[in-house]
């Protein structure tokens, strides 16, 4: 839990909020962070998790466009293809969501000075 001034987080809502993921796209992401630099594939995901498949893909395509995944298109020998994914270092994503966490940082501190500068000019 992180406690901030007067509210306690889990930090698992500080992630969801930060890359504005649905409670399906956190539990993707749980299921990633198990499997480390593993390949996964959709329909896995969506049968060990029980969650539909459409479900799975959105947040899968979510987490690829915020840059938590990465992507690897694999053929078949019919033709056609199918993608697998897997997660980023750590590192990598805990470097991401820091950096939200300083851009929210970063517009407190604007906000506070806006205020203090507004109530500044009220008092004279």
């Amino acid at each position: 839990m992180i406690d901030f001034a007067c509210k306690e987080f889990k930090i698992e809502a500080v992630i969801k909020c930060g890359l504005n993921l649905t409670k399906a796209d956190l539990q993707v992401l749980e299921y990633f962070l198990q499997f480390g630099q593993n390949w996964l594939k959709t329909e896995t995901i969506s049968d060990e998790l029980d969650l539909n498949l459409s479900t799975v893909q959105r947040s899968v395509k979510k987490l690829y466009e915020r840059e938590i995944l990465v992507r690897s298109q694999n053929n078949m020998d019919g033709g056609g293809y199918f993608f697998v994914y897997k997660i980023k270092s750590k590192k990598e994503i805990r470097e991401l969501i820091m950096g939200i966490v300083h851009s929210w940082v970063n517009r407190v501190d604007t906000e506070l000075q806006t205020w203090a500068d507004e109530k500044n000019e009220l008092d004279y």
